[in-house]
């Protein structure tokens, strides 16, 4: 009885991987240029962000964070980085139900194209060591 529960349930249920497929086969190239012309303004050239990124400005707001892997961009799944980006911090935060964060991030949806996006976060995906990417993948949800 067990085998055969076994079996039907591996037939009849889905299969399930980690996330990340979002970020495989990216245009990581085309992904760095994105970023030195959209985002390395207030992250920086090296992805370094700006100093003192953990304390608040004079306005609430942070200082633009790190994205290399010192950063805390890889403890976010890609969705989150995408709408973040997408659709600026607060816009993001407020999808969550998070509404009292006064974010300095903009949105991006009238500038650059989802798949720019993608792009970009694939070439800073590939700057992180391999394990900091791997730590990054198990925090996406599991797809089908």
């Amino acid at each position: 009885m067990i085998c055969r529960i076994t079996i039907l349930a591996s037939i009849l249920l889905p299969t399930f991987t980690f996330a990340g497929h979002e970020l495989k086969g990216r245009d990581i190239v085309r992904g760095q240029t994105l970023y030195s012309e959209q985002c390395a303004s207030c992250h920086g050239a090296e992805l370094q962000g700006q100093p003192n990124w953990q304390r608040s400005n004079d306005d609430g707001t942070l200082p633009a964070p790190p994205h290399d892997e010192t950063g805390h961009t890889w403890h976010h799944d890609n969705q989150l980085l995408f709408t973040y980006t997408k659709l600026g911090g607060q816009g993001a935060l407020a999808e969550r139900g998070i509404t009292n964060f006064n974010s300095g991030m903009p949105g991006f949806e009238d500038t650059i194209s989802d798949e720019e996006i993608w792009d970009i976060l694939a070439y800073i995906r590939s700057t992180w060591p391999e394990r900091v990417q791997e730590i990054q993948a198990g925090r996406n949800p599991p797809h089908q």
